[in-house]
């Protein structure tokens, strides 16, 4: 195998975005088509330099990488017996390249998948293929938030066509009503797994309906009805198109709880009724929900549901009363809308929050839906979101983790006895780990900013304590809560021989336009010049600004109004560089903070919603609080070799105490182990 041959087998496969080697070969092939193509190894490679590629040193470095990457195929993984997983969702953040996600619900896909691939577990992942993406982000001369939808080219990315025996297009229907919408798929190998994309866009369909995949979460309700219907039923009909067994079917939020519908249909048309059909689609269905507000649930109105599922439901054999049921609470109220929530926890043997306290509110928001049980007897149980570190990882991270932890510590990252070792790392090392991430973030917010459609001039300083706030500009998140007393935050910013430095970066939905404001927010504070230039909004967020901003900062600021954070998972992403939290007690926070690896804004996680008049206030002073009285004392109390003890001492804490128990590794073990695995019983609902 030559060296293009090499290098166009790793670039087919995105293990190579949690190996940054690889990465590093596809840079410089070309680096102007690399980043031009949002690094995109194909790219790279189909422009590469011919005299790179003849350089002996390089194709040594070749070598080296492929036969790292054929290594890791080649070894099947301790969990390769495991049950043969289905996992679907509506969103895949895998890499900046396919913007195939919008937020924290994508990133955790990505994630999930990437952490099965590493431990061998037989999964298969099932999407949409959004062509056109999430949006990119730019702005007005004002300031304000604009949105475009730069469609991915395949040529230049690892994506395939789904191709049958024959050589053609496999091609599966689906109904919205009595219009037939077909779909054919592409497939992305994402390590030992795969994730094949539900597509519309071709000739087959007519026009109306052929730009149905291409968008995330845009357009009314009918268009997202119809997408649900070809996520979960398409996605189900591709898997039986291609002849791929499944032993498990894994419903990552409602948006694809049509799977268990189809499934049913497959079971009442299949003439074996030796158990109930619904028994049978139970004894297959894991079904996990991220949303703790009730407005946040898929509803569809009555009329909408049975216009959009006409045909299915004369294929299904069921009564409009009957079908509608399996996505009520209660059957009989001719005027509750079907709920795709419903439908999933109705339909599962095993239904999961993604953390502890996600898991409490759950259970109490879906009570009425067990009302002859009491709330800790409500079957939704948790597992705990975790973040692939590998991918998370910055480059500069991983070789000091391997001079610490030793060259294994990727393989045994989920063992605590392997982060133990960090007690044994002097305080100047880790303290120059931390500078050297942070000074790296400078740096790259220096070159940012200098593209970006509103350039900001920000006076950053390499050695000032830094904070990041990078995620979506849902409202609940309280992106501004810093500036709720912009007098407390400009005095925070002003003491002397203690500067402070913020760096935010996030998107706002199109249609939300509260969320745009508070966008609109703080990109006018960064014009402030009360800030003196250390307030900085980096445009268009994706997964390359998140590496850099989790890497960089020494503190990682997370504000959601409690207790509507499900899991959260950027600030999961801190601790393997020596970052710390600060956040509302909120998602996975109250299982990861234990008083010596970061700090805690409020009191004590509850599980009512406050009065957001009383809670944002509080919320504010305790933040000003903590950050004059605590965090900026903290960094800025050194010895007489210039390290901050008492703030190295908390570095070492959250490296060593929640790197592991927070890693997507652990995760999918947890899931294999607890809710993949075959039941000895399962929990109905009645």
């Amino acid at each position: 195998m030559d060296v293009r041959e090499q290098l166009e087998a790793v670039a087919s496969n995105l293990w190579w975005s949690w190996h940054p080697e690889a990465v590093d070969l596809f840079r410089r092939l070309n680096p102007g088509a690399f980043t031009g193509a949002a690094n995109s190894p194909v790219a790279a490679l189909r422009l590469a330099d011919p005299a790179l590629l003849e350089d002996a040193s390089f194709r040594a470095e070749v070598d080296s990488v492929h036969a790292a990457f054929r290594a890791y195929m080649d070894e099947p993984g301790p969990f390769a017996r495991s049950p043969r997983t289905a996992y679907f969702c509506m969103e895949f953040g895998l890499h900046e390249s396919l913007p195939l996600y919008s937020g924290g619900l994508g990133i955790l896909a990505g994630d999930h998948v990437k952490a099965a691939s590493d431990a061998g577990l037989p999964l298969t992942a099932i999407g949409l293929f959004l062509r056109d993406g999430y949006f990119k982000q730019y702005f007005d001369a004002n300031g304000w938030q604009q949105d475009e939808y730069p469609s991915i080219d395949a040529t230049r990315h690892p994506v395939e066509p789904v191709l049958g025996k024959d050589g053609e297009p496999v091609v599966v229907t689906v109904h919205l009503g009595w219009t037939p919408l077909h779909l054919r798929a592409w497939r992305l190998r994402v390590g030992r797994c795969e994730l094949l994309l539900l597509d519309a866009d071709f000739d087959a369909n007519p026009y109306e309906v052929r730009f149905l995949t291409r968008r995330l979460y845009q357009g009314d309700r009918r268009t997202r009805i119809q997408q649900e219907i070809a996520l979960g039923i398409g996605g189900v009909r591709l898997l039986r198109a291609l002849g791929l067994p499944v032993d498990v079917y894994h419903m990552n939020e409602g948006h694809c709880a049509f799977v268990t519908l189809e499934l049913l249909a497959e079971r009442r048309q299949s003439g074996d009724w030796s158990i109930p059909p619904e028994d049978w689609v139970r004894s297959r269905s894991v079904f996990t929900t991220h949303t703790p507000v009730p407005a946040g649930h898929d509803r569809f109105e009555p009329a909408l549901f049975l216009e959009q599922m006409a045909r299915f439901r004369e294929q299904i054999g069921l009564s409009e009363h009957d079908l509608l049921a399996w996505g009520r609470v209660n059957p009989h109220d001719m005027t509750e809308a079907f709920t795709m929530t419903v439908l999933g926890l109705k339909l599962a043997r095993s239904a999961n929050g993604v953390s502890r306290l996600n898991g409490e509110v759950s259970r109490r928001q879906w009570h009425h839906l067990f009302p002859h049980r009491n709330v800790e007897e409500v079957p939704i149980g948790h597992v705990t979101n975790g973040v692939h570190l590998p991918t998370w990882a910055a480059p500069h991270a991983r070789a000091f983790l391997r001079e610490h932890l030793g060259a294994d510590w990727v393989g045994k990252r989920s063992e605590g006895r392997v982060w133990d070792r960090i007690d044994a790392i002097p305080d100047q090392a880790l303290w120059e780990y931390r500078t050297r991430l942070r000074a790296a973030l400078v740096e790259y917010v220096v070159e940012h900013v200098r593209y970006q459609t509103l350039p900001q001039s920000p006076r950053l300083d390499p050695n000032a304590l830094t904070i990041g706030f990078a995620r979506r500009f849902a409202t609940y998140k309280r992106a501004p809560l810093l500036f709720h007393d912009l007098q407390r935050t400009i005095d925070l910013f002003r003491q002397p021989g203690r500067p402070v430095q913020i760096v935010y970066a996030g998107k706002a939905h199109p249609a939300d336009v509260e969320g745009q404001k508070f966008i609109h927010t703080i990109f006018e504070m960064t014009r402030d010049p009360r800030f003196e230039g250390r307030l900085v909004f980096l445009e268009n967020y994706n997964m390359e600004v998140g590496r850099m901003l989790v890497s960089g900062c020494d503190v990682w600021l997370n504000t959601p109004r409690r207790p509507y954070e499900a899991s959260g998972t950027s600030g999961q992403k801190v601790a393997i560089h020596a970052g710390l939290n600060l956040s509302i007690l909120d998602g996975w926070w109250p299982e990861g903070f234990d008083g010596t690896n970061g700090w805690a804004i409020g009191h004590e996680a509850s599980h009512e919603y406050k009065d957001p008049a009383v809670q944002d206030p509080e919320d504010a002073a305790f933040l000003y609080r903590t950050l004059r009285d605590e965090v900026i004392p903290m960094f800025y109390d050194r010895d007489d070799r210039g390290i901050p003890t008492a703030w190295v001492a908390r570095m070492r804490s959250a490296m060593k105490g929640l790197s592991y128990r927070f890693s997507a590794y652990r995760m999918i073990v947890d899931y294999i182990e607890t809710v993949y695995a075959p039941p000895s019983g399962q929990d109905q609902v009645s």
